[in-house]
């Protein structure tokens, strides 16, 4: 079932519902520091992550956009403290 949004626009239902939990993986970092994880396209903010973390997390928000949610267990950190994979110097003077 489609809903009206803003300006006369048909939006599609939401593919995540507020209270249930989903196992996503963290993607990138927003600009306010939260990590950003997707369920089909639909863009979930979860404090406290990193990118590749593979979390369990429970739907804490639902806006028009996106939603928020809270991490209920880490299933696997991310490689290194950054989140992104190490290149060495060499390696970026070879491109």
């Amino acid at each position: 079932m489609r809903r009206e949004g803003r300006f006369g626009r048909s939006l599609p239902p939401k593919p995540v519902e507020l209270g249930k939990e989903y196992d996503v993986t963290i993607q990138e970092i927003s600009r306010l520091g939260q990590g950003i994880a997707r369920i089909k396209g639909f863009v979930i903010f979860v404090p406290d992550t990193k990118p590749s973390d593979r979390l369990r997390v429970k739907i804490t928000r639902i806006s028009e956009r996106f939603a928020e949610a809270e991490v209920l267990e880490k299933m696997q950190k991310s490689p290194t403290p950054s989140g992104v994979p190490r290149i060495e110097r060499a390696q970026l003077k070879s491109r």
